[in-house]
């Protein structure tokens, strides 16, 4: 009877953890020696043994069973939060991302947090401060003066304020700290710390009144503002059609409610423009997140859009992970731009993400383009999502003219037809600026010899090295491997010339041509040093450079007023494409880079020059534009069952040996055979288009189903089967799930 009565021993604690690791698993510890149960909560940081080095992990969920005997787990050391870094709702994005994604829980959680909470620094500053004893508030400052007037001096400044941050004192007294040790001794003075957690509000500024909305945009925010809670709306606006006014009328709306607003935008160059015009138009300047922040600085973003101080929020892709208190609004500024997609490590959706989140928090979400995505598109002939239209240019202003010039009838002088020369002649001399597009940086594409028609190549991917004049070098843009510019050629010692054009030798030909113009480079390679972007956009936007030269950089979201003509240099690269995205990408770069023109008073013009002016591409942009493009598209995508018509897998992997790359994926395309049903598609493994990339070789399997989730299960028993095999020490592998690029 006694032995029915005893009570059965309590069951232990575990504590279920992320840790960035590459395993696609939790992991099970006990909780630290004494420490307060109250404190072990979801969202909370540890400090954990793992191997032989102790990492930070986030605890994601308690339980009261493990799949390993109690005895053989490890202690956690102690817990870094008292209070949870996390809420229910993010610790919900980390899962659902880790989940669809197929990508390991503890390298989400890495994507989602700023570096130095990934380290194990506090959430809060800590701040040192320097405290007056008891005795030291009644000690004699006036006879202290006579014998150590400087220890009289810190002495009456802690005394008039009781206790001063270590930062200040450094202002005040710079030679304090070496009088501290004296005056701790004598029992005056004592340290102590503290956290700030009081969340800053930005300086408020007098708002401007923005401009009276038209009819299309009063109504657009009219029928937005009709949602109540989660719903999907596409604003498909033209460029220049003012849907920045009604993103702004529709943050007020939140603000107003007390609620915080997240706008993504696809570039970083996008975020001082918009900054500055929201600064303006609502009375604060926004946070910011993106990447050329510092450690700091991101995480005061972060801490600042977590405790609800931070009511507008203004980042790139990363930024969709910022947790938020109060949500009440998320926008996704040009939704169709593929920066929104991450193309390394974890292989997210920005925009997918931000709709699912939108929906976890119900709200509404605006996704805004003038050139919208074919899956966007799709959702909303299938009525997911809501399509507001805003046709017309704002204010007065009207669509550019589009002409093409035929290149292979019309001469050119370093890529610069004849044509082309005569309008920016002519755009010059009336006082208007001049945008010259060419998607391909650097001097010249290619370096060839004039003997032997030998091109230098690099020597760990199988591309061409690319010429840069101003710093006379060839550099691999895949690797990043460059040499000093070949004097002769390597193979037979003729001359060598630079073969095609880039960013940098459209500069030297026009600063040739236009002598007394002022002339703006804008890539990656002039606006590398911190700084420059902001200023060559500034002077670009002030009319002061009468010439711009640049990439896609300066394609989207920038407004140039006195902008009036656009040069497309070469717009073939997109017309023979083999990704299935090719047209697609290809009109969206046309509209966007066009969209810069005539968007004030003057009608901008846009010249296009193309070796191919009768292919069926042209007809349709320039009879249909956009509109007509996206359409055929769409037709010739559902009779080839390719997104947003089915759903994509891709597994990439890649080895330093051709043959453990193939022999990884050829296992896996056998596993795959074995479980795929009917309705799925295991396609390859082929060699990726570039085989060899920094010396390593890759190849790549694609997965095609019509359907999400055969597709969602087949890669749920793939990662385990990858995990697993004895070649993955040997070849690096991702799964990229919806992938923007197969080729």
């Amino acid at each position: 009877m006694k032995e029915r009565n005893r009570k059965k021993p309590a069951r232990a604690l575990i504590l279920r953890v992320a840790i960035n690791a590459p395993l696609s698993r939790l992991f099970d510890y006990l909780p630290p020696a004494d420490a307060d149960p109250a404190l072990l909560r979801p969202g909370c940081r540890l400090l954990v043994p793992f191997g032989r080095r102790r990492d930070v992990a986030l605890l994601v969920e308690t339980s009261d069973h493990s799949e390993l005997p109690v005895a053989k787990l490890r202690q956690a050391l102690n817990v870094i939060d008292e209070t949870p870094i996390l809420s229910e709702h993010d610790l919900w994005l980390i899962r659902f991302t880790s989940d669809y994604y197929h990508h390991p829980v503890g390298e989400v959680v890495a994507a989602a947090l700023p570096a130095a909470l990934r380290a194990g620094k506090p959430l809060y500053p800590v701040q040192r401060l320097l405290c007056l004893t008891e005795a030291g508030k009644s000690e004699d400052t006036d006879a202290l003066r006579k014998r150590a007037a400087k220890q009289a001096e810190l002495l009456t400044e802690l005394q008039r304020r009781d206790r001063v941050p270590f930062e200040e004192l450094d202002s005040l007294m710079p030679g304090w700290r070496r009088l501290q040790k004296n005056m701790k001794d004598k029992g005056w003075l004592v340290e102590t710390e503290c956290s700030d957690t009081a969340g800053t509000k930005p300086e408020p500024q007098q708002p401007q009144k923005g401009p009276t909305l038209n009819t299309d945009q009063s109504a657009a925010l009219k029928a937005i503002r009709k949602s109540a809670g989660f719903g999907v709306t596409l604003l498909h606006g033209v460029t220049g059609s003012g849907k920045t006014e009604v993103y702004l009328q529709l943050i007020s709306d939140v603000l107003a409610a007390g609620r915080q607003a997240l706008v993504l935008v696809p570039e970083i160059g996008l975020t001082p423009q918009l900054v500055t015009r929201f600064t303006k138009r609502l009375g604060f300047e926004p946070a910011v997140m993106h990447s050329s922040l510092t450690d700091n600085e991101r995480l005061a973003t972060w801490r600042a859009a977590a405790d609800g101080s931070a009511a507008l929020i203004i980042g790139t892709r990363s930024a969709v992970f910022v947790p938020l208190k109060n949500p009440g609004l998320i926008v996704i500024d040009e939704e169709h731009d593929a920066s929104l997609k991450q193309q390394e490590g974890l292989r997210y959706s920005a925009r997918d993400l931000a709709v699912a989140r939108a929906k976890r928090f119900d709200v509404p979400i605006v996704l805004g383009s003038a050139t919208p995505s074919l899956e966007s598109l799709q959702r909303c002939r299938e009525d997911a999502y809501q399509r507001l239209l805003l046709p017309t240019r704002a204010g007065n202003a009207v669509p550019p003219l589009m002409r093409l010039v035929d290149l292979s009838t019309t001469p050119s002088d370093d890529g610069l037809s004849q044509s082309v020369l005569h309008s920016i002649t002519s755009t010059l001399v009336k006082g208007g600026q001049v945008l010259v597009f060419l998607n391909r940086r650097g001097f010249a594409p290619t370096l060839i010899c004039t003997a032997c028609s030998h091109i230098a190549e690099c020597d760990r991917c199988d591309a061409r090295l690319t010429v840069h004049a101003v710093s006379n070098r060839l550099l691999c843009h895949h690797c990043g491997a460059e040499r000093l510019l070949d004097a002769a050629c390597a193979e037979c010692g003729g001359s060598c010339r630079p073969l095609g054009q880039g960013t940098e030798r459209l500069e030297d030909s026009l600063r040739a041509h236009f002598p007394e113009q002022t002339i703006t480079r804008i890539d990656s390679d002039s606006t590398r040093l911190k700084g420059t972007m902001v200023r060559a956009l500034a002077m670009a936007t002030a009319g002061e450079a009468q010439i711009l030269v640049g990439t896609q950089m300066l394609s989207k979201g920038h407004h140039f007023p006195n902008l009036e003509l656009v040069v497309v240099v070469n717009a073939d690269q997109g017309l023979f494409s083999t990704d299935f995205r090719g047209s697609e990408r290809l009109a969206q770069s046309l509209m966007q880079v066009s969209g810069r023109a005539g968007r004030e008073k003057k009608q901008g013009r846009v010249i296009i020059q193309t070796a191919f002016p009768q292919h069926p591409f042209w007809s349709e942009l320039f009879n249909g534009g956009y509109e007509r493009v996206a359409g055929s598209e769409l037709a010739a995508r559902e009779a080839a069952a390719w997104p947003p018509f089915s759903r994509l897998a891709m597994v990439r992997a890649n080895a330093t040996k051709r043959a453990d790359c193939w022999e990884f994926l050829d296992n896996l395309r056998q596993f795959a055979d074995s479980q795929a049903g009917s309705e799925l598609r295991v396609l390859g493994p082929v060699s990726a288009p570039m085989e060899r990339r920094a010396g390593r070789y890759r190849a790549q399997l694609l997965l095609q189903c019509r359907q999400r989730q055969p597709l969602h299960a087949l890669l749920g028993q793939l990662r385990p089967k990858m995990e697993g095999s004895p070649l993955a020490r040997r070849v690096r592998w991702s799964i990229d799930v919806d992938p923007i690029e197969l080729f």
